[in-house]
């Protein structure tokens, strides 16, 4: 009985891999076909940053104290049992985009669906930045402190706790999926036409 266990397990182990591989081939041969223009990816966090501003006043305020703003305008997200999720971003200085970043993770574990939503990380420290720019992929959850803010948790900041680290909103979810998250990313810069 404990051979067959092994067996069977094993098999499904192997199997797992085999389909994290399949999926992670797919999303590298679709990536150019998901690859939006520098033009569209600004023209897209624009009009994200104004949707953010207008449904949570705190983010405006958070903005104007942030060295570096970046702005994934729209991450999709989809999955069962295995799942990725893939969007496209700038760093904006001001009010000038510096840099193309890519976001994308992949996850295991019960889920099923699709959805997509948008998150703005700002970098209230130049090391923050600078651990972007030097990082080879910057993978969330590693390097300088991030904090997940919301409506709620915007109320209480002020400039004695906005001056380190990087502060991320997430936000016009649309789409229905066990929850979301930006945790496990990983963001690399890219060069788009």
């Amino acid at each position: 009985m404990h051979r067959r266990m092994s067996y069977v397990v094993g098999r499904l182990g192997a199997r797992t891999v085999l389909l994290l591989a399949v999926v992670m081939l797919i999303g590298s041969l679709t990536e150019s076909a998901l690859a939006a223009s520098a033009r569209e990816i600004d023209a897209q966090a624009t009009e994200a940053l104004k949707t953010l501003y207008k449904s949570t006043p705190g983010a405006k305020p958070l903005a104007d104290k942030a060295k570096a703003v970046l702005i994934f305008p729209s991450v999709v997200k989809a999955g069962f049992m295995v799942g990725g999720q893939f969007g496209d971003g700038a760093l904006r200085r001001g009010d000038s985009t510096v840099a193309y970043y890519r976001s994308m993770a992949a996850s295991y574990g019960f889920q099923a669906g699709a959805q997509s939503f948008g998150y703005v990380l700002f970098f209230m420290d130049e090391d923050s930045l600078r651990y972007l720019d030097q990082s080879d992929g910057w993978e969330l959850g590693t390097g300088p402190s991030l904090v997940m803010l919301d409506k709620g948790f915007a109320k209480p900041l002020s400039t004695t706790t906005l001056q380190k680290g990087v502060f991320a909103y997430i936000f016009g979810q649309k789409g229905f999926m066990g929850g979301v998250g930006i945790q496990g990313s990983k963001i690399t810069r890219i060069n788009p036409d």
